[in-house]
């Protein structure tokens, strides 16, 4: 027998060289190999004969190589091979693969090929054809591992590097095999009320489906099996960040006082009503920061939504409780923005706020530094540079984090091991859908504002070709004229010779100012100007010295100029959703109407749904859930720098049913159980499980 976590190097017919290609893809040990799904299945026991193949037509087929031949085009720099099929009955299809040289050595007459592909129309040559399939090749006849690959539903997997699907079903099943009866961690009662199977057997359904399993059941990943799996990994994700949610809230933190005096200093301090969602917002984080343990909590909001203003709030509980409050943003720019917000906000009530950021010399940190630990700098705003070792509070009982999803889960434990146990409030204009928001920061109580300060319009967006651009250029001026401003925003600061098609800041500056937008002041902003430079632009533009601000993604966050009506993103497809509506919000803050133009080039599938989808709302929930549609989860937050957990068979957006059914189960289970040997087995599972499984720390 073989234990499952033993190393895969050891698992017949592996060996260290196919190990450590296997490691390089997360697959260390036989669990590892047991626990990576296959992400389509064939049925092999009934194969399309060729005949039956017209446009359009997909299936999996059995035939013999004929004959190939590879042809070349455009000197050599175009190439197409093509294998002649022929079946048992002599009906004839030919196979194609585009800019494939390397199959001539691959494919040859006389090897028997398992297919699956999609027939197209050659009219030129007036017959039907299969557009680059997926192939196999086959064991002779009378190899008994051809039973593994013939003759049933077959998994398919992703090939690594050049080790094949076909050989990775056979390590999967010698892992089979090898590891005999399964321990089944899940709960018994569990099993038994929702009829999921054994691990033992829902690992064989997935692996080696039986022949009476449902083919499409099983490529949706809805068979007994899967289910069983996805279920599995929600339950025991859901039971380690509930677990760790429970253990903060065991430990103990701060508890402020919410007295009269402090309600009339936050009163005192607002400049202006705010909405009844910030009230209900400021009401739980009030609620949580009165309480004898630490506060988690993640304050949503969409782009201008007022989240500032209630971490602000939040920030005078804390200060009139006699703590200091720091709040961390990732870029100078937003930590400038937030700076000169928090004076504004504290000016009347006598705070002293202070800014600590890289671009500040040796001796401008030192002073702040000196002033954070001796108690007379109430709120400090900065980057990364708070969370310098040589940083030390008086006595910080708050800590704000800005824009989450660009601070690691580490980063957030830095700033907090700044304090005695200090609050965490953490802030984010990108939209996280229920789903994610549980299975990301399912440690973090949640807060939504959900609704806009009065008078602001929504921002109305138009889509224009580049070919366009003309009008657009007469609608921006059409506002300048009545007194507006505008952003123009390009990808690029300057011309890049590996991307001709896109436009520069630099360059279009030149144009816009000289030509474009002649009589008008026009400004350049982008991130390799000096934080000064930057800062002196900045300025500008909020005091309305200049009309037409050329930038980069740089004015992405942080600027807040309510006369600023018109937004232009040339080579708009060349951005995310999500980054494209965090431009948008830079514009709709004033009274007056607001437009947003995204200029594009050539749009493929996907940018033609981003651009699509901007047109069609400017609600920023929406909009994320179209993200994650289109991106998936794990490009959604970049890298796994952002606590994304290493999810196998489940799928956060698909199989969000299952994850709210299996919270709630890990949540039932955590209070029936808690003491029980049952609880005990389940803790130790997890505990030995869960970095690995997950990668996402500590449970406790």
């Amino acid at each position: 027998m073989v234990r499952l976590s033993a190393p895969l190097q050891f698992l017949k017919g592996v060996g260290p060289a196919l190990a450590e290609k296997l490691r390089a893809k997360g697959l260390e040990t036989v669990e590892d190999l047991l626990f990576c799904p296959p992400f389509r299945y064939e049925d092999r026991s009934r194969f399309l004969p060729l005949k039956h193949f017209r446009e359009g037509q997909s299936g999996a087929l059995l035939a013999i190589v004929a004959s190939t031949r590879t042809r070349t085009w455009r000197k050599g720099s175009q190439v197409l091979f093509e294998a002649e099929l022929q079946d048992e009955q002599g009906n004839r299809l030919q196979a194609r693969w585009y800019n494939a040289k390397y199959l001539a050595s691959e494919i040859v007459p006389g090897l028997r090929l398992a297919l699956f592909g999609k027939a197209e129309f050659d009219f030129q040559g007036g017959r039907v054809f299969l557009a680059h399939p997926e192939f196999e090749v086959l064991p002779e006849e009378g190899d008994p591992e051809l039973a593994l690959h013939m003759g049933r539903i077959v998994p398919i997997y992703e090939s690594i590097g050049k080790i094949s699907t076909k050989q990775i079903r056979r390590f999967v099943s010698r892992a089979m095999e090898a590891t005999g009866e399964l321990n089944d961690a899940l709960p018994a009662d569990i099993l038994t009320r929702f009829r999921l199977p054994r691990i033992g057997k829902a690992l064989h359904e997935v692996h080696e489906p039986p022949t009476e399993l449902n083919l499409d059941a099983l490529n949706s990943r809805r068979s007994p099996g899967h289910m069983r799996l996805i279920f599995e990994e929600f339950f025991w994700l859901e039971f380690g960040l509930l677990r760790k949610q429970r253990e903060v809230k065991r430990s103990p933190g701060i508890a402020f006082q919410l007295t009269d005096k402090i309600r009339e200093r936050v009163k005192q301090m607002l400049p202006f009503k705010p909405t009844a969602a910030q009230l209900r917002a400021l009401k739980e984080i009030a609620t949580d920061m009165s309480q004898p343990h630490p506060m988690n909590r993640m304050l949503q909001g969409d782009v201008g939504s007022g989240k500032t203003l209630v971490a602000a709030e939040a920030a005078v509980i804390a200060v009139e409780n006699g703590y200091q409050v720091a709040l961390l943003a990732p870029t100078e720019i937003l930590a400038t923005q937030h700076y000169l917000s928090m004076q504004k906000f504290f000016r009347r009530l006598g705070y002293n706020v202070a800014m600590m950021v890289g671009s500040q010399t040796a001796r401008e940190k030192q002073q702040v530094k000196k002033l954070i630990a001796e108690g007379h700098v109430q709120i400090v705003v900065g980057t990364h540079a708070i969370l310098e070792k040589s940083v030390e509070f008086a006595k910080l009982g708050l800590a704000i984090i800005d824009e989450q999803h660009r601070f690691g889960v580490l980063q957030r434990l830095f700033l907090r091991q700044k304090g005695l146990a200090p609050d965490v409030l953490v802030m984010t204009a990108t939209p996280i859908p229920r789903t994610l928001a549980l299975t990301i920061y399912g440690d973090l109580d949640v807060s939504v504002i959900d609704e806009m300060p009065p008078g602001r319009k929504p921002v109305i967006t138009k889509h224009s070709p580049a070919t366009a651009a003309k009008s657009v250029w007469e609608a921006v001026r059409k506002e300048l004229v009545q007194g507006r401003q505008a952003y123009i925003v390009y990808p690029l600061v300057d011309d890049s010779e590996h991307s001709p098609d896109l436009k520069s800041a630099q360059k279009m500056f030149e144009m816009h100012s000289g030509k474009i937008f002649s009589g008008f002041r026009v400004a350049l902003l982008h991130g390799q100007l000096s934080s000064g430079d930057k800062d002196a632009v900045m300025q500008q533009f909020k005091n309305h010295e200049v009309d037409v601000l050329v930038a980069t993604t740089v004015v992405e966050v942080g600027l807040d100029v309510p006369n600023a009506t018109v937004m232009v993103i040339e080579n708009a497809e060349k951005f995310g959703l999500a980054q494209l509506h965090q431009l948008r919000g830079r514009v709709g803050r004033g009274a007056h109407a607001s437009f947003c133009h995204l200029v594009t080039g050539k749009l493929n599938e996907v940018s033609e749904q981003r651009i699509r989808a901007m047109v069609q709302t400017s609600d920023g929930f929406r909009l994320a859930e179209t993200d994650l549609e289109i991106r998936g989860p794990g490009e959604f937050f970049g890298t796994r720098q952002s606590g994304l957990p290493q999810l196998r068979f489940a799928h956060i957006l698909k199989d969000r049913e299952i994850l709210e059914m299996a919270r709630e189960e890990a949540r039932a289970f955590i209070e029936r159980e808690n003491g029980t040997e049952g609880y005990r087995n389940a803790l130790q599972y997890l505990e030995q499980n869960w970095q690995r499984r997950y990668g996402l720390g500590q449970v406790g």
